[in-house]
């Protein structure tokens, strides 16, 4: 491998910074404007004159599970099932890379599927055709670009966890971006022009990743353990964590399933409840997503600096119990809009501020239970189920989005107070059901 350096990591590290960030880009700016797209344009024209391959049989299929479907509560269903697929077919993404392709070719395979079904949402025609390959470029995609960060460095290595925040950075520069540049076209000078831009993003990922090859090629350090005790039975302690890592896995999707509702219900929300005018002029809705990857960047450096204040201090939380502390700021953020809208009539709209402060407060849920959960699977999975606990914990999410989309189509048929409440209640549920497995999980970790 070329081990040029660049500020101290493989040159390497920043090809797949810059090809995650612009990944990014193109999905998080198609998710600004889908829902509004489907509720705004696609749903009515499919239904009236304009032909959607495979939209009349996916409504059919949904309204005989779910009954009769709004516009609105049609279009979460789809969101939920876009977003959910998107979590689910990494598991088979690995496994191709795994016995087959490998993880490069899988990378330039999904950049290439997901680069298509962005163009092919310029047509209304190929809308599902479009979604479709973008969950299997996704899944092609996700899991074995992040693989190639670990790849970079030497078993020990100290740089390690460095270079995957660097990373993360880079996934959320892009997603911040995104909405700026992709919500703007789509919603000021029409939908495809927002689609073709995320689609352009793509196409660069995939340019900075081709050309970066030589930075990436020759033997990767990929730590490998023997399989000597594959068949050995479990222990005690190996049977708490499983168990206990199974049971935070389910509260799990009960916390991603009220915080996509940002990309969904929230998103209608800032587009027809919330004023955007500042000094005169109107900034997009779409902007709203922007607020949670720059909130990110704001508050990663102070948690950073409280964790390590709380340890210097012989206080450190555990990781559960960041997780549950998480989940009840997620609930918490909603009950700012209850306040923001409690006696406002539906036609009056809120300042954006309100809004901003609610991301504010959920983002830092997300950073404390995101991040901690999957380190937490890192550590307490037995050695040789932790590939499997992992993809768990991914399927976990999985449902989490789906999920999303069906607590969204209620979104219309309750008060918006108290469908937020409802959200806040979820929320807090789930950090409080999260604590009661925290005496399982410190058996199984004593250092936890």
């Amino acid at each position: 491998m070329n081990q040029q350096n660049l500020f101290g990591h493989p040159i390497g590290l920043f090809v797949l910074f810059f090809t995650e960030m612009w990944e990014r880009f193109s999905y998080y700016g198609m998710r600004a404007l889908l829902v509004l797209y489907m509720t705004q344009h696609l749903i009515q024209a499919a239904q009236t004159d304009t032909m959607v391959f495979g939209f009349a049989t996916l409504q059919t299929g949904l309204e005989g599970l779910f009954g009769p479907l709004s516009t609105q509560a049609l279009a979460s269903q789809i969101y939920g099932l876009y977003t959910g697929l998107v979590y689910f077919t990494p598991l088979f993404g690995g496994i191709l890379a795994d016995r087959v392709l490998g993880p490069r070719k899988c990378v330039i395979v999904g950049s290439v599927l997901m680069a298509i079904g962005h163009f092919l949402m310029v047509s209304e025609a190929f809308f599902l055709l479009a979604l479709l390959f973008l969950i299997l470029g996704n899944g092609c995609f996700k899991p074995n670009i992040s693989t190639q960060v670990g790849s970079l460095y030497p078993p020990g290595d100290l740089r390690r966890d460095g270079a995957f925040t660097i990373f993360y950075m880079g996934i959320n520069l892009g997603a911040f971006f995104s909405p700026l540049i992709c919500g703007t076209l789509g919603q000021r000078y029409g939908w495809h022009y927002g689609f073709g831009a995320a689609g352009v993003g793509m196409l660069l990922g995939l340019l900075v990743y081709l050309l970066g090859q030589k930075y990436l090629s020759g033997e990767q350090f990929v730590e490998r353990q023997e399989d000597l005790l594959v068949s050995a039975p479990l222990t005690l302690k190996e049977w708490q964590a499983l168990g206990g890592l199974t049971a935070l896995a389910v509260l799990n999707i009960l916390f991603w399933a009220v915080y996509e509702q940002q990309g969904n219900t929230l998103q209608l929300f800032a587009e027809h409840n919330t004023d955007w005018h500042i000094l005169g002029w109107e900034m997009p809705s779409t902007w709203f997503q922007s607020l949670n990857p720059a909130f990110i960047f704001l508050l990663v450096p102070l948690i950073d600096r409280v964790s390590r204040y709380r340890a210097s201090q012989g206080r450190q939380s555990s990781s559960v119990g960041k997780m549950a502390f998480g989940s009840i700021l997620l609930g918490a953020s909603f009950l700012v809009l209850i306040f923001a809208i409690s006696g406002v009539q539906s036609t009056e709209k809120i300042s954006f501020l309100w809004l901003a402060l609610c991301t504010l407060i959920y983002t830092l849920g997300e950073l404390y239970l995101s991040p901690v959960g999957l380190s937490l699977v890192s550590k307490v999975s037995p050695p040789r189920l932790v590939g499997m606990l992992m993809g768990m914990w991914f399927l976990s999410t999985f449902f989490g989005n789906y999920l999303s989309g069906y607590i969204g189509s209620f979104y219309e048929q309750m008060p918006k107070q108290d469908f937020f409440l409802l959200l806040a209640t979820m929320g807090a549920a789930t950090g409080l059901a999260i604590l009661a497995f925290k005496p399982l999980l410190k058996k199984a970790v004593e250092a936890d």
